[in-house]
């Protein structure tokens, strides 16, 4: 009898094309038809996990205006089958150190869980991710994380300094808040709590306290619900805040590196030398929770020093490289070359053709959202009449997904069909602000829209680090650190030593 085989809509070499060449978020549907992991449902992986104890942060679920750091968390470890009993409300069941929260104030997450050592004693498992789909061959769950969590579970809205993002939603459901890069301004980063590779919002972005960020009413969020089966692409340095919105989720993802993460990594190489100098610092305002809970500890000064050079190293050992392909007449990337799962540069297989990308039933950009704050515009989440997206009587951002081109009659049932409604943002991109440190200003917005002068308030150490380690002031401090690397090569450069080589690695995420 014959079988029947799903065709995919696209091959791995034409997936790779269409990565290379998307600007902007986008949905994959159809391609992981086959992919033995869409069979890891909550209780499937309670029975493979065993006694295994897995870390999950808890936050209340509660109507705030501020993010929810994972500072601000709290933690336990319980067994995956524990937190099945607690997230289903069995009665007299095995919850372990869940029994001291109440599901119905506490949301769960396990994130950011290495499937490498998951399933340390099943390699095997690393097989059922299929990432050579999308044309990355030897590439599986090794190179992936996991992420389970009950309805509210929540990520902060942050940036990823390195690589670009590949996220298979499994089961549940899980709704993406994204903003372009050059809505950094209008987002209010800043490093504290600091985690290498993440650059946080100060700004929640579901409630935004439109007093205290008012650039934020020019983000240009773009929005779309991920249903099992479906693939998101999040571009590099695309801001991302990401929530559960079924009573169970769980999702599978992987950075994909690329060749710009080398200067990447002497940014982040100075943020961390320049946060740790000063928040060890004895100081009376360095009391607070600043190291993210998933970094391993606080290196000494020395050691980040080295992290520096290392990095500095290696992206000039780069550029060397690349000036030796163009002496040698070598072809020149003219985009971020991605890289293999051994982390060696990927070679172009012809010559560069122009390359459209298929928008279409099976693949579906993310479009920007239209919110109007005329109606908020000076409330805050305090204010009786402030309309928040949390709040269900309220109508939910719509989720503009889809390209009006786009034959919606032929989208594959399989993938369950993207939940959207179709809205193309018309307005020009916001204006970058001046410098904006922490928007801890001396002057507020009075009730009445008037202007109050507050006078001089003290300055904090978190306040001067939000202006020394903004994105802005790191970026054009790499550039002179680099100038000065490559001596006379740019106007303005002082040559501080000669290059040391050697097959060094470049610090990686944590």
């Amino acid at each position: 009898m014959a079988t029947h085989t799903t065709i995919k809509p696209f091959g791995p070499e034409e997936a790779q094309m269409i990565l290379d060449s998307l600007k902007q978020p986008a949905v994959f549907l159809n391609m992981t038809c086959d992919w033995p992991v869409l069979h890891w449902t909550l209780d499937r992986l309670s029975v493979l996990l065993g006694d295994k104890a897995i870390r999950f942060r808890l936050g209340r679920i509660d109507e705030t205006n501020t993010p929810l750091f994972e500072t601000q968390c709290s933690y336990l470890e319980a067994k995956l089958a524990q937190f099945v009993s607690w997230a289903s409300g069995e009665s007299g069941a095995d919850v372990g150190p869940f029994s001291d929260y109440l599901y119905s104030e506490y949301w769960a997450y396990a994130d950011y869980k290495y499937i490498a050592m998951l399933f340390q004693d099943q390699p095997s498992m690393f097989e059922d991710v299929m990432w050579s789909g999308f044309g990355f061959k030897g590439r599986d769950g090794k190179q992936s994380t996991l992420w389970i969590g009950t309805e509210g579970a929540n990520t902060p809205c942050h940036l990823d300094s390195y690589g670009y993002n590949l996220v298979l939603q499994v089961q549940g459901r899980k709704r993406w808040h994204l903003f372009p890069p050059e809505d950094t301004a209008n987002l209010y980063p800043t490093r504290i709590p600091y985690e290498e590779s993440s650059i946080f919002s100060q700004v929640d972005v579901l409630q935004p306290d439109l007093r205290r960020f008012p650039a934020f009413r020019r983000a240009r969020a773009h929005t779309v619900t991920l249903l099992p089966g479906q693939v998101l692409y999040v571009p590099r340095h695309w801001w991302h805040y990401v929530e559960s919105v079924d009573p169970v989720t769980v999702s599978v993802n992987s950075w994909v590196e690329l060749e710009v993460d080398d200067e990447a990594r002497v940014s982040e190489a100075l943020t961390k030398a320049v946060v740790c100098a000063l928040k060890t610092t004895p100081s009376n305002d360095n009391a607070d929770a600043w190291l993210n809970p998933t970094e391993e500890g606080v290196a000494c000064h020395d050691e980040n020093m080295q992290y520096v050079n290392l990095a500095v190293r290696t992206c000039m050992e780069r550029e060397r490289g690349q000036h030796h392909c163009k002496q040698t007449h070598e072809p020149r990337r003219t985009h971020p070359v991605k890289r293999d799962s051994s982390g060696q540069a990927k070679e172009s297989t012809g010559e560069s053709t122009s390359f459209t990308v298929p928008f279409g039933p099976y693949l579906i950009p993310v479009h920007c959202e239209q919110k109007d704050w005329q109606e908020i515009g000076e409330m805050t989440p305090k204010d009786p009449d402030f309309k928040s997206s949390r709040n269900p009587l309220v109508q939910h951002p719509i989720d503009c997904t889809v390209n009006p081109d786009a034959p919606q009659s032929s989208r594959p049932m399989s993938d369950g069909g993207l939940q959207h409604v179709t809205h193309e943002c018309s307005s020009a991109p916001g204006q970058c602000t001046s410098y904006t440190c922490g928007n801890r200003i001396s002057q507020r917005t009075a009730e009445d829209g008037e202007t109050e002068d507050l006078g001089h308030t003290p300055i904090t150490t978190n306040d001067l680090l939000d202006c020394l380690v903004h994105p802005d002031v790191i970026d054009r401090v790499t550039e002179l650190l680099l100038e000065r690397q490559r001596g006379g090569h740019r106007s303005g450069g002082h040559r501080t030593g000669g290059h040391r080589t050697g097959g060094h690695r470049t610090p990686t995420a944590s």
